[in-house]
Parts: structure tokens; sequence; C-alpha cells
């Protein structure tokens, strides 16, 4: 009976997030590094001028601070958070909106606030999925007690947790739905989609400083981290599957740890089923349930995708303008959704060990990702409005050249790594 008062409290959860269509909005995080501008190190939370400086900077501009203890570990203004990853990858997350216009001016505005420091300082943003200079090894962890319970859980999971954490870094979607049905859908077709948006915003052309070989550096990362927590949610590529089905892959893992006003606890591998108290508990809890797993596509109040790098802007704002497209437009969504009824599990898992290998010329079952990703160009630019177009135009453009973003990298590497690599440096 209380594993059935579990799952109701947390498909209420759900049901209750669901919006309405006219007030579908999209929301995003940019993830970046903070770097050396002349030899590309990673900069520290710690060190004289470093990320906490920034920070308290920032202050100066309008930015509120937000503290653990005697640390400042992210700001707001306006409804715009600046947070930190472990490595002290620098995110911003923007409210959703609904005009893509709007992303970009807070976007942009960020910029301006966070250049005019960095600057002075010889350091620069870079948008990258993996650090281009600093090794693991050589990045200190920011002082938050969530990031060291779960970097010492990671130590006996998979070999690349550590990378995950503190190496890399990507751009993040939040997408509404307005019924369980529309869940569905959108869930389902994101699934099934995972390694064509891995593949298209594939931005990691190096791994632990050196240039990686082969592709896809996060793929073989997500794919090597935490079972009980990363990749793709458990029957997710099924006819039946709802909001049901994500309580109950919730509740059959653990958390790591619960977060709650007496303070933070490590429950280690405790499944949440056997924490979660349907009876007496705040939405704050759940939702750092919620945060605690990292699969591919992430069910919070809206529908989060997780798959691509971090990368420059514009092309960054082409991958909103993507998902936008394909699913807030009705004929977009179902037609996609009768596609991908034929894409099993199987074939997305064979998909990411193919796109890792061959890149672009990966293949989804009898389609190469490029191709897929052309499809999908095409659907979304008749979905959007004239002046949201445009923002698709760069993601055209080097998928028509047959590029990613790592191959226009590595294509510039005969000149050296920081020339290469100044396209992704925000200026």
């Amino acid at each position: 009976m209380k594993y059935e008062r579990q799952i109701e409290e947390i498909v209420r959860y759900f049901k209750i997030n669901e919006k309405n269509e006219e007030n579908f909005k999209i929301g995003v995080e940019f993830e970046h590094f903070i770097v050396d501008a002349d030899n590309l190190t990673a900069i520290s939370y710690f060190e004289n001028g470093g990320i906490h400086d920034t920070l308290k900077e920032l202050q100066y501009k309008g930015w509120e601070s937000i503290s653990e203890g005697e640390y400042i570990l992210g700001l707001n203004k306006n409804g715009t958070t600046i947070s930190l990853e472990p490595g002290s990858q620098f995110e911003i997350s923007i409210k959703p909106y609904k005009d893509i216009k709007a992303i970009e001016n807070e976007y942009l505005n960020f910029l301006g606030d966070i250049n005019s420091i960095l600057h002075p300082k010889n350091q620069v943003l870079i948008m990258l999925g993996y650090q281009p200079e600093s090794r693991i090894s050589e990045i200190k962890m920011i002082p938050k007690k969530r990031y060291d319970l779960m970097f010492n859980h990671f130590k006996a999971r998979g070999k690349y947790a550590h990378n995950m954490m503190k190496g890399t870094a990507s751009v993040q979607i939040a997408v509404d739905y307005k019924s369980q049905e529309d869940y569905t859908k959108k869930f389902r077709i994101i699934n099934a989609l995972s390694p064509v948006l891995y593949t298209l915003f594939d931005n990691a052309p190096f791994f632990e400083g050196d240039e990686w070989k082969k592709h896809c550096i996060r793929t073989d990362i997500w794919l090597n981290c935490d079972s009980h927590r990363c990749g793709i949610v458990e029957g997710a590529l099924d006819d039946s599957f709802n909001y049901r089905s994500y309580a109950e892959y919730i509740l059959n893992r653990p958390i790591i740890f619960t977060s709650n006003s007496s303070g933070i606890k490590y429950t280690g591998y405790t499944l949440y089923k056997d924490i979660f108290n349907p009876e007496n508990y705040t939405i704050k809890e759940l939702e750092h349930a919620l945060t605690m797993f990292f699969p591919d596509v992430r069910t919070k109040k809206f529908i989060e995708i997780r798959m691509a790098d971090s990368v420059p802007y514009p092309l960054n704002l082409s991958l909103v303008a993507l998902w936008k497209g394909l699913l807030y437009n009705e004929d977009n969504l179902n037609q996609l959704y009768e596609q991908i009824k034929i894409i099993s599990i199987d074939d997305v898992l064979s998909a990411k060990k193919q796109i890792i290998e061959n890149g672009l010329d990966g293949r989804l079952m009898d389609k190469t990702v490029k191709n897929i990703g052309l499809i999908m160009i095409e659907m979304a630019k008749k979905a959007l409005c004239q002046e949201e177009v445009k923002y698709l135009n760069p993601l055209e453009k080097m998928l028509s050249e047959n590029k990613n973003p790592a191959q226009i990298t590595k294509e510039k590497l005969h000149l050296n790594k920081k020339e290469a690599l100044d396209w992704c440096i925000v200026k």
C-alpha cells in the first residue's frame, strides 16, 4: 500500500505541472568552462582571481548571491540563475520564455556582465563538451557538500563518473507537456533520437588534454558513469510508458543522499522507495530526488533534454529552435511519434556505439544520424515562425557541410589548439 501511495504522489507532481498548450515555454541551461586565455587551462574556484572572486564581482552588476556557508556558489538576477557544476563549470539557467529572442537577450546580457570581469584577468568562457587542456586530477572540486558525497559515491561506479562531474559541459533544454499522452509522446521521441542529438552537437575534440580520436566522448562518459542513474530510462520506448513508469524508475533506485530541513544525509545504496514518506514530505524534498538521476531525458516539472554538448553562440540557440519546432507543433509531434515507434531500446544502444566510432556516419536503424538530423531540421523549419527559423541556420549550414562542432575544430588543429578552438571562445 505504501508503494502505491508513493507512486500516486509522484504522479500527482507530474500531473499538476502540466501546462496549457498556449502557455508552453522553453527553458535552457548553458554550461561553460572558464579557462586561461593563453594556455586554456581550467581556472579553479579557489585561486586568486578565480571563480569565487568572479562570483563576488558579479554582485556589483546586480546579481544576488546564493551561498553555502562562507562560499558563494551561485547568483540570481531577474529569474536567471548562475550555478556551478562540481569542477567549476559555469552554468547559466535562463528562465522559460515563449520566444527564442527573449532567451537570446538574457544570454547576451549575461555575456556582457561576465566578459567584462573575465577579460581583464586574461580569462575567457569557452563552450565545449569536455575540458580542452586540464586533466581531471588537476581540477579541484567546489566546496559543496552534495558534490563531495557524490564524488565519493561514484568511486565505486563507472570508470568515467568523475570525468562526468568535473570535465563535462552541456546544453540542456526544458520543454513543457500538456497531458500524460503528450508527455509520453515527447519522452519517447526524444529518447529514440538521443544518438542523433549527441552527434549533431558533439563538441568534445579533446579528452584529458589530448585529441579524442573517436567521436561523442560525452556519450561514452555517460555509458560508463553510473548504471543506476544514467542512460535511457527503463521502458522509455515502450507503448505503455507514462507518469507511473517514471515514478517507478525513481523509486527503485538509490538517490545517494537526502536533503531536507535537517540537512544533507548520505543514504548510499538505499532505494528511494525505502526513504520516501508519501504522507509527510515537502515538494523540495521530492524535487531533490528527481535531480539525483541523470538519464538522457529527465522528468521534473518539465521534460529535460540532456544530450547536447556545450556549443558556442549562436549554434546553442539552434538546439532551442530545433526542439521547439519539433515538439511544440502538433503535426510534427504526431509525425515523429509514428516514425519512431519502430525504434527499440536495442536500436538506440546500438546507435550509441556506432556514433562513438563513426560520428555523423553512425546509423540509427537504416539511416545515418546526419540524414536524420537534416530531416529534423526541415521539419522544424516548417513549424517555426519566420523570425525564429533563422536560429536553425548555423546548424543547417554545419550539417550540410557534413560537419559537427568537434570536426570543425579538428580540421583546424594543423594551426594549434588555441587557434583551432578560437570559434568556441565567447567573445
